[in-house]
């Protein structure tokens, strides 16, 4: 297994663990991202996007509103607005060892640890959209994805995310 930790930094020396914006309820803790699931990170940092996984157990009506026209099973929709910025972006995947990590989430790929980690490795990454595209990952951009997100919360589909919401355009 290998984990990762992406950032628009090129220079980290040391991870030391922080209380996450988003998760303030918890401790601080390095987060890292499993191989499987490390392209939900091909983006600017603070960009807003769902990924949405086809899985067993969606109904019909799910599969057909969601993957109707994709022999993909999984979905990264994204706002207009941020296209041109993921074609310039150079994002760092640093490669992080794995002993002091332990799963926090499966379907995301999340592990954490409380302790401060060093990279074992970086590797500058650009050209998101191709990188994603050869994972036959479908690619979505909509003008606002307040309307997906809340369709999406009301449907059969369990594996997904929803990434920076709250840079997402308001309604």
């Amino acid at each position: 297994m290998k984990l990762y930790h992406f950032s628009d930094k090129s220079d980290i020396r040391i991870f030391n663990p922080r209380v996450k914006h988003n998760r303030q309820n918890m401790p601080p803790v390095v987060w890292a991202i499993d191989q499987q699931h490390e392209f939900t990170f091909y983006f600017p940092r603070d960009c807003p996007r769902i990924v949405y996984t086809r899985t067993e157990g969606i109904s019909d009506e799910d599969d057909h509103k969601f993957f109707g026209l994709t022999d993909s099973n999984i979905v990264i929709t994204v706002e207009v607005g941020w296209y041109k910025r993921i074609n310039k972006t150079t994002i760092f995947r640093y490669e992080l060892p794995v002993e002091s990590f332990k799963l926090f989430d499966e379907f995301a790929g999340y592990y954490i640890s409380e302790e401060s980690i060093n990279p074992i490795g970086i590797k500058p990454l650009d050209n998101l959209i191709e990188r994603l595209t050869e994972l036959n990952i479908e690619i979505r951009f909509t003008p606002n994805l307040n309307p997906l997100r809340e369709t999406l919360l009301k449907s059969s589909i369990k594996d997904f995310g929803i990434h920076r919401f709250e840079n997402a355009r308001k309604l």
